[in-house]
């Protein structure tokens, strides 16, 4: 028998309690269904980065990439490679995150410009009050700071 084949016998027999011990020694704790706060920012992360990468892509009403974009094709092609499903319109992706006060902001976030209750721009938010976005027609990809004060911020699920 190989020690590879032995191991489930030995955890069976060492019992729950051991087999945590043994987990928590080397390093972590798997619980099923539970993901570390780590592993859920990662596709923030990743899709903050795709959208950097797209730096100087020309703005284009309706465009999704991967060469041109207008705000919210930047964010939906940013996540979708990334590995999360976006709805099409600014207002769309607000209606399909998670609603986030500013204090609790983080790089990889939506930021969502409204005027009254229309949602009408979004960014992706890179830190340091600053969003990596698609402007507005004759601009491109740009990192800039966030200009408005008007803004809800929505973090991807």
């Amino acid at each position: 028998m190989t020690a590879l084949n032995r191991v489930p016998s030995l955890m069976a027999r060492a019992g729950t309690a051991s087999a945590l011990t043994i987990a928590a020694v080397g390093g972590s704790i798997v619980v099923p269904g539970v993901a570390s706060e780590a592993a859920a920012a990662a596709p923030a992360t990743k899709a903050l980065k795709i959208a950097a990468s797209k730096k100087g892509a020309p703005y284009r009403y309706g465009a999704t990439g991967p060469h041109r974009f207008d705000c919210s094709g930047l964010t939906l092609y940013s996540f979708k490679k990334a590995g999360k499903k976006l709805p099409r319109t600014a207002a769309q992706q607000y209606n399909r995150t998670r609603h986030i006060s500013a204090s609790s902001r983080k790089a990889g976030d939506l930021v969502f410009f409204h005027s009254g209750r229309s949602v009408y721009h979004v960014g992706i938010y890179a830190g340091k009050g600053k969003i990596w976005h698609a402007p507005k027609t004759g601009d491109v990809v740009r990192l800039q700071k966030i200009w408005s004060k008007s803004v809800w911020y929505g973090r991807v699920k």
